[in-house]
C-alpha cells in the first residue's frame, strides 16, 4: 500500500504461512486482519489504485519463475520468510520448516532474477539478530581488519542466537554470493526490533490493518509489554532485562524499504544497511511502558522470567546506522506520547486478546524436562538465570528502573 499510494505499479505474493502458523498455535493478532482479496478491494475504493495479488510459494520454482517473468520487476522486496526466532526454536520440525522456507525461497528468487530480470534489484529484509552481540562495534555489513600485515575489507562476523537468526545468515551468504557471481544487486536490511500499530495508509481504513502480534512467538518487546499493560499482566522481561538491542517504528520501517528502493545498489553491488533508530535496553522499554500506563490509569507491574533463551544479558552494544540517516531517514524516536497511542489503540481491540499466548513456552535448550514450577529466587546460590534455563519460566516481582550498563551506550 505505501508503495502504491506513490504510483508504483505493485504485485504482491502471499502464501498465507503467517496465517498458518498462528492456527497451528491457536494464537492470533490483536487488531482483525481481513482477507487480502478483501484488503486489495479496501484499498482500491480508498486509493483507486490497483494492487495485483498471485497466490503461492516462494519455495515452488515455477510459481516464482512465472511470476518474475510475466511482471519483470524493477525492484523486489523480499518478506518471505518465517520471521520468529521462539518459533525455530519450538522443535526440529519447526527448525527445519523455517530454514527451508527462508534460505530454499530465497535461493528460487535469486534463481528467478538471474535468468529473467538481472538487473532488478533486490531489497532483503535482514536482521540485526545476525550480528549477535560482539563486543565491539557493530558496522554496516562489513569490516575493514589488518591480519599479519595485510588490510581487507570483509563481511562482518555474524553470531546468529536462533535457527531463524541463523537462516537469516545463510541468506546474507547466497545473496552475497549472487551478486559477486552473477552481477546481481541487492540490500540487505538488517532490521531491528519493530513497534507500533498503525501506518498512513492502514489508518485509512478499518479492514486495511496490518498485524499486531503479541504473543510469544511473534509479538515483539514493547508490542508485547503495551498489551500486557492494557490487559492487567506483569510484563514479561526475560533474565535480567539489560539486554540491549536496536529498535523502530513500523513507519521508519517503510521509509527505510522506500529508500532503499529509490537509491539501488549498482550492478554486482551487496550493500546492508543497519535499520534501526534507537537502542534500548528490555528493562528501559519496560520502564518506559509503565510510566505510560501509569498516566492512563493502568497498574502495571513486572515480572522477571528465567530466561527461556540463550543469550548475553550483560553485554557491549553499539551499533551504526549512518547510511539510512544518510539517505534521507527521517526517525520518529520512541517516546511516552507515542506508547500511550499505542495502549489507547490496543484498549479497543482488548477483547481480543488471547491469555494463554502471553506466557513464554518455547526454550532454547531442551535439556530439562518435566519438574514443578520454580521461582527465580528459588534457585540454588550462584546459579545464573541465562546460564541454567529451567523447564518452567516462573517469574517474580522486581522494581523499575534498572538501568543499561554504562558501556552499553543507548544512541539515536
Amino acid at each position: 500500500m505505501h508503495f502504491s499510494a506513490r504510483d508504483h505499479e505493485v504485485v504482491v505474493l502471499d502464501n498465507f504461512a503467517r496465517r498458518r502458523w498462528h492456527r497451528e498455535r491457536a494464537t492470533d493478532s490483536l487488531t482483525p486482519i481481513a482477507t487480502l482479496a478483501d484488503r486489495i478491494d479496501a484499498w482500491r475504493e480508498v486509493s483507486g489504485r490497483e494492487i495485483v495479488a498471485h497466490v503461492g510459494d516462494a519455495t515452488d520454482a515455477a510459481f516464482l519463475d512465472g511470476v518474475i517473468a510475466d511482471f519483470l520487476p524493477e525492484a523486489v522486496v523480499h518478506y518471505a520468510e518465517q520471521p520468529s526466532a521462539p518459533y525455530s526454536m519450538i522443535s526440529r520440525e519447526h527448525a527445519v520448516e523455517t530454514q527451508t522456507n527462508n534460505v530454499v525461497g530465497t535461493l528460487n528468487l535469486l534463481f528467478a532474477l538471474r535468468e529473467h530480470v538481472p538487473g532488478c534489484h533486490l531489497v532483503k529484509l535482514g536482521t540485526m539478530g545476525e550480528y549477535g552481540t560482539p563486543n565491539i562495534d557493530i558496522e554496516e555489513g562489513y569490516i575493514e581488519i589488518e591480519h599479519r600485515g595485510r588490510r581487507d575489507v570483509l563481511p562482518f562476523p555474524k553470531l546468529p542466537g536462533s535457527i531463524y537468526h541463523l537462516s537469516k545468515v545463510h541468506d546474507s551468504h547466497n545473496i552475497h554470493f549472487a551478486c559477486r557471481a552473477w552481477g546481481l544487486r541487492a540490500t540487505d536490511l538488517n532490521q531491528g526490533v519493530v513497534y507500533g500499530i498503525e501506518t498512513e495508509e492502514t489508518a485509512l481504513d478499518e479492514r486495511l490493518l496490518t498485524r499486531f502480534d503479541y504473543d510469544e512467538l511473534f509479538g515483539t518487546a514493547l508490542n508485547r509489554f503495551c498489551v500486557q499493560a492494557v490487559i492487567g499482566h506483569p510484563l514479561t522481561v526475560y533474565g535480567s532485562g539489560t539486554q540491549v538491542r536496536g529498535f523502530l517504528n513500523v513507519r521508519d520501517t517503510l521509509q527505510c524499504v522506500e529508500l532503499a528502493v529509490l537509491n539501488p545498489a549498482e550492478l554486482g553491488e551487496f550493500r546492508v544497511f543497519n535499520q534501526f533508530t534507537e537502542q534500548f535496553s528490555i528493562l528501559q522499554l519496560a520502564e518506559l511502558v509503565k510510566r505510560a500506563g501509569d498516566a492512563l490509569g493502568y497498574a502495571v507491574e513486572l515480572d522477571r522470567y528465567v530466561n527461556p533463551r540463550v543469550e548475553a544479558e550483560h553485554h557491549y552494544y553499539n551499533a551504526v546506522n549512518d547510511k539510512l540517516l544518510g539517505l534521507g531517514l527521517q526517525p520518529h524516536y520512541l517516546g511516552d506520547e507515542l506508547v500511550r497511542s499505542m495502549l489507547t489503540v490496543i484498549a479497543r481491540h482488548r477483547d481480543r486478546v488471547i491469555t494463554d499466548a502471553i506466557e513464554p513456552s518455547v526454550r532454547w535448550r531442551p535439556d530439562s524436562c518435566g519438574g514443578e514450577p520454580a521461582l527465580e529466587r528459588d534457585l540454588p546460590p550462584g546459579r545464573s538465570t541465562s546460564a541454567q534455563p529451567h523447564p518452567r519460566f516462573a517469574a517474580r516481582r522486581v522494581d523499575l528502573p534498572s538501568p543499561v550498563r554504562d558501556d552499553a551506550p543507548s544512541v539515536r
